[in-house]
């Protein structure tokens, strides 16, 4: 099951990625400014965000199997589709639809760990998946590079587009929503799952949504997602034109902040389950954020003010790794407090992250078309993580939402 997941989140980043590299080509092609090509990024994030709740809501009410191969069918044909816009009308349009699409596929990854998984490996869990995103979207931008020299912006779209259809066929034959129902599964792996309660099929008391702890929560995830963004969208372009780095440069260059984003999740992932098999959960959630993220904010401003142009990557991707440090812990906690409601809580938490993600690149457009700046929307990188830091002071994992409700 979990080579499943880590597949499917490494394709969704192969193909999200994709055009942070070919933004240049595609900016030439199509005659886009710096702003439209920042309002291009942010649609797909805006859509994904907006879409996470109803698709949380959906994987919770039909189970990951179905709900996720809607969302690679659907994520694949507009990938394919990007490849076949003529301006900036269409552009945005597919993007749009692209982000509709490929919204759940976190919030179907926590249905199918809750189902699969016992509950102290679930951080660890989370951060393999996010790993293998990064990892994937990394190898994206040197491929993507490569294949630039080969063949058009267009076509390359076209080849990503059909790798997620193999998931499909491969992931509706061999996985069932209840592992009690899968043949390979036996009891004895079933006592060790220890399931958590089935997925509720009444109507969701939306109230618990409003509450001060899924607040803050969300609040951080926003926080800690607008830096990530920069990463996987201006990035690029950034060391092409900040730094005067050649194309083939920019790519190598641009893989190193993805791999820091790879090794921080999966070192939140195992921090968070090692602190709680010693400690409370409360200290094994919070922890990796309250240090990762201010550090993050420090480390950036040496990456920002650094003239040298290796040195300045690497404490790039340091910084993304320490602010990485809180994404599994984050997602663990949804599954903490959400129980039998995860999908929609994890979707509220990644709506929210996805809309920080969809703030970022406009922000760098805007900055880069009135001021000539990259420095200012950097620097309000630092500022987030460190709002992030002060959520997590806020986040209880102990209290469940459903025994909560709202925040009166």
């Amino acid at each position: 099951m979990l080579g499943f997941i880590l597949s499917l989140t490494a394709i969704s980043y192969l193909d999200r990625v994709c055009i942070a590299m070919t933004a240049p080509a595609m900016k030439l092609d199509l005659g886009l400014s710096d702003a439209q090509m920042g309002y291009v990024f942010s649609a797909f994030t805006v859509a994904y965000a907006l879409f996470e709740i109803p698709s949380g809501w959906l994987a919770d009410r039909f189970g990951p199997r179905l709900m996720l191969a809607r969302v690679v069918v659907w994520w694949s044909v507009m990938t394919v589709a990007t490849g076949f816009t003529r301006g900036f009308a269409s552009l945005f349009t597919v993007r749009l639809l692209f982000g509709l699409g490929e919204a759940g596929t976190f919030p179907g990854t926590a249905r199918a760990f809750s189902h699969w998984l016992p509950a102290r490996t679930r951080a660890r869990a989370f951060g393999l998946a996010v790993m293998a995103a990064t990892l994937c979207g990394a190898f994206t931008y040197k491929l993507v590079a490569v294949l630039l020299q080969h063949v058009s912006w267009r076509q390359t779209f076209c080849v990503f587009g059909l790798v997620g259809l193999v998931w499909v066929i491969a992931w509706t034959w061999w996985f069932r929503d209840d592992p009690r129902k899968h043949p390979g599964v036996n009891q004895a792996e079933l006592d060790l799952i220890g399931m958590d309660p089935p997925p509720s099929h009444e109507p969701v008391p939306w109230s618990i949504l409003y509450n001060r702890n899924m607040i803050a929560l969300s609040v951080m995830y926003l926080s800690t997602v607008y830096g990530w963004y920069i990463y996987l969208t201006w990035f690029p372009t950034y060391m092409l034109r900040a730094r005067g780095v050649d194309l083939q440069a920019a790519g190598n260059f641009s893989q190193w902040p993805l791999y820091g984003l790879a090794l921080g999740v999966v070192s939140g992932g195992w921090l968070s389950d090692r602190i709680r098999s010693v400690g409370s959960l409360s200290k094994a959630r919070r922890i990796p954020g309250l240090v990762g993220l201010p550090l993050a904010a420090l480390t950036l401003l040496g990456a920002i003010f650094t003239p040298q142009t290796s040195l300045s990557v690497l404490l790039f991707s340091t910084s993304a790794g320490l602010s990485a440090l809180a994404v599994a812990p984050a997602w663990a906690v949804c599954l903490d407090i959400g129980r039998r409601r995860a999908g929609v809580v994890s979707g509220t938490m990644n709506m929210f992250g996805n809309l920080g993600g969809a703030l970022s690149p406009v922000v760098v457009g805007l900055c880069l078309d009135r001021f000539g700046s990259w420095n200012a929307p950097l620097l309000s990188v630092g500022a987030f993580y460190l709002l992030g830091a002060v959520c997590w002071m806020v986040i209880d994992p102990s209290r469940q939402l459903e025994r909560e409700g709202s925040l009166g």
